[in-house]
């Protein structure tokens, strides 16, 4: 996959583009059902395919104040996205310009002097340009002038059928993760849910305790699981996977009030320096709530279990 990130230097290909355009956050069931849809197209009529999608979450320039935490940082909806099989995917700054940009320039200037869409294809529901004015009658008007098709696709539940329900969406994913349900999080992902971060220094329990952990420092713009603790995988970055039992919250044995939560990966039969190193941290099934123990000793009797718990549900 070729990643395009100016509109003014776009290839153009000559046989045209099919197209899909969205924040792509998450890159989930429901925005791999429209991706396919287009690849299917795409190939019975000889285009190229595409995907347009935004530096950041639109919102975060809109109205920050409620901004969404992010399922995917750019790098990773990148890795999604080319896994998918797209010729291009378009990254375009989304700034407080472009926020003001009118529907009917963005049609023009992305999707038919840059990419000659011939085909493009997004959920029934969607809305873009400012104040959210563009929408699928607005894209078939400018197809019908511009020369390009449009495909409004019914919204999909988790396993990929027309939604009868709630449909798969980004906001019911975070929501999902909010209230502590990770496998209906992780079936509408179609994958387990994954955060990134850095290694830093916690606070040099582990010999204490009798386990040594990865303390994730992770951006605050990532949408967390709730608190609690999981088994899950610990990537490093040469890409070994290694099975983790995950321990995310305030440690209410030892803080009476902590600030904000901690990740903790304790990585099962491994031994080595991961001080500095980027990890990603995959959430496969959480276990329990976390909890305040009487003792430390109650608490080792516990994680041993936990560990245990973890090792068997990853063999």
């Amino acid at each position: 996959m070729e990643v395009l990130r100016d509109p003014a230097t776009c290839p153009r290909p000559d046989q045209g583009t099919a197209v899909t355009i969205g924040a792509f956050d998450g890159v989930h069931r429901g925005h791999r059902t429209v991706i396919g849809a287009l690849q299917q197209r795409a190939a019975e009529e000889g285009l190229r395919t595409a995907v347009v999608t935004f530096d950041r979450h639109p919102a975060s320039v809109v109205r920050p104040e409620s901004a969404p935490l992010l399922l995917t940082d750019l790098d990773q909806k990148l890795e999604l996205l080319a896994d998918c099989g797209l010729d291009y995917t378009l990254v375009i700054r989304f700034d407080e310009e472009r926020s003001q940009e009118p529907a009917a320039d963005f049609v023009e200037q992305v999707l038919s002097s840059c990419l000659n869409a011939k085909l493009v294809a997004v959920g029934e529901d969607f809305h873009f340009g400012h104040g959210r004015s563009g929408n699928v009658a607005l894209l078939r008007e400018m197809g019908a002038e511009l020369g390009f098709e449009v495909i409004g696709h019914e919204l999909v539940d988790a396993a990929g059928h027309p939604a009868d329900g709630e449909p798969v969406s980004s906001t019911r994913i975070r929501r999902a993760l909010h209230d502590g349900d990770l496998a209906a999080a992780n079936e509408m992902l179609g994958r387990p849910h994954e955060v990134r971060g850095v290694v830093d220094h916690g606070d040099k329990r582990a010999r204490e305790l009798g386990f040594r952990t990865a303390n994730l420092d992770v951006p605050t713009t990532t949408c967390l699981p709730a608190d609690g603790i999981y088994a899950g995988w610990y990537v490093t970055p040469d890409g070994v996977r290694h099975p983790t039992a995950i321990s995310l919250g305030k440690r209410p044995t030892f803080y009476e009030r902590a600030d904000a939560s901690l990740l903790e990966a304790h990585l099962i039969d491994f031994d080595g320096d991961l001080y500095g190193q980027p990890a990603r941290v995959q959430f496969v099934e959480r276990l329990r709530d976390e909890l305040k123990f009487d003792s430390v000793e109650a608490l080792i009797e516990q994680m041993g279990r936990d560990v245990e718990q973890s090792r068997s549900i990853l063999a």
